[in-house]
């Protein structure tokens, strides 16, 4: 049993590379795991400079010097930022405070349309299901009014801290921007010198990343925005909460926009009841889903990304349930660089069976 793990050991991390390239990864998620919450403005910082560091790299490119383009790249992310809390999150402040004040009647108005229900099909629903629809529908909102107003106790806590990341992150960013090459210096001094196969991964997964993220920033925009004309266009109540949130849920494939579709659905059912303004919401969100998936997606992460789609799934569920939301957005670049060290250490692995082969086929034979 010895002699078999110790072969087995030998032949899969017989290379002192593969086994600094396993160390950077776990040591990588275990301080992530163990650290993430006390350093998020932190990793949003370098996140955020990463994003902009093409922006800097683009500038450069037409002879702009470093210093010059990193300045026009904060200058640009600091006009989206303000764009963002002065012109969006009032919008949105708004649309959530007229959702609960609605709420009531909402909810009214739902019970009205489903009481009549049974009397339109009566073939297919009955009295008795509907009232226990309403009784699910009515303690199920009593639950959720309960964790809201815990929410809202418990917030002014968030407020503060939300309010400080908006103050340090800017700085950040800009320090991680600035001084790049200084940092770089600094934490490859505690790196070891034969990292050769840790750097070619890296390169490979970072163009991954760097396309998928470009890629997804677009989705998410053009998604977004036709969400929003679709909805004003149909007069749907929430049009830019609504479309905001089916935006952002393209970074979760398949699972998004089917939790999209609930929300959707209600706000259109609690608005016009099931009515021809209800059939064309549903029908407008799903041709929205099918253009997203079989154009937008094809065409902008075309190769970017060669995951199976439950591969992709397990992805979500596992690092969504490691690091909530964060593991959501970035769980497809996660596993594609888990993917890229898992198909390094295999090849290294064939090299290495090869080569032993060889070797022992050029040893001498003992003749008799």
């Amino acid at each position: 049993m010895i002699n078999m793990f110790r072969d087995w050991f030998s032949q899969r991390f017989s290379d002192p590379q593969i086994i600094i390239l396993w160390f950077f990864l776990v040591s990588g998620f275990l301080f992530i795991f163990l650290l993430g919450k006390m350093l998020t403005p932190v990793f949003a910082g370098l996140i955020i400079a990463y994003l902009l560091e093409g922006v800097v790299g683009t500038l450069q490119k037409f002879k702009i010097p470093r210093n010059i383009s990193v300045f026009l790249s904060f200058l640009f992310f600091i006009i989206c930022f303000l764009l963002l809390v002065v012109g969006l999150l009032p919008i949105i402040s708004q649309q959530i405070g007229q959702l609960i004040s609605d709420l009531p009647t909402m909810i009214s108005n739902a019970q009205k349309q489903l009481i009549l229900l049974p009397e339109r099909y009566p073939e297919f629903i009955s009295e008795f299901q509907i009232n226990n629809m309403i009784s699910f529908l009515k303690s199920e909102l009593t639950r959720l009014g309960q964790a809201a107003l815990f929410f809202s106790v418990a917030s002014v806590r968030s407020l503060i801290t939300v309010l400080v990341y908006f103050v340090l992150v800017p700085f950040l960013v800009l320090f991680f921007l600035k001084d790049k090459e200084l940092i770089l210096d600094w934490i490859k001094g505690f790196l070891p010198k034969n990292r050769d196969l840790a750097i070619a991964v890296w390169n490979e997964v970072n163009q991954q990343i760097s396309n998928y993220v470009r890629g997804k920033i677009w989705e998410i925009l053009i998604v977004w925005s036709a969400s929003y004309l679709t909805f004003s266009v149909l007069d749907l109540n929430y049009a830019m909460l609504l479309s905001l949130f089916i935006g952002l849920s393209v970074l979760v494939p398949y699972i998004g926009a089917t939790v999209m579709f609930l929300p959707v659905g209600l706000i259109a059912f609690f608005q016009w009841g099931i009515s021809p303004d209800f059939t064309k919401t549903i029908f407008a969100y799903a041709v929205i889903q099918l253009i997203d998936g079989n154009i937008l997606v094809p065409l902008l992460l075309s190769g970017v990304v060669n995951l199976h789609p439950v591969a992709i799934i397990v992805a979500v569920l596992v690092f969504g349930g490691l690091w909530g939301i964060w593991g959501l957005f970035f769980a497809i670049p996660l596993a594609t660089l888990v993917h890229a060290v898992i198909k390094t250490w295999f090849i290294k692995k064939v090299i290495f069976t090869k080569n032993s082969e060889s070797e022992a086929m050029t040893q001498p034979q003992d003749t008799p």
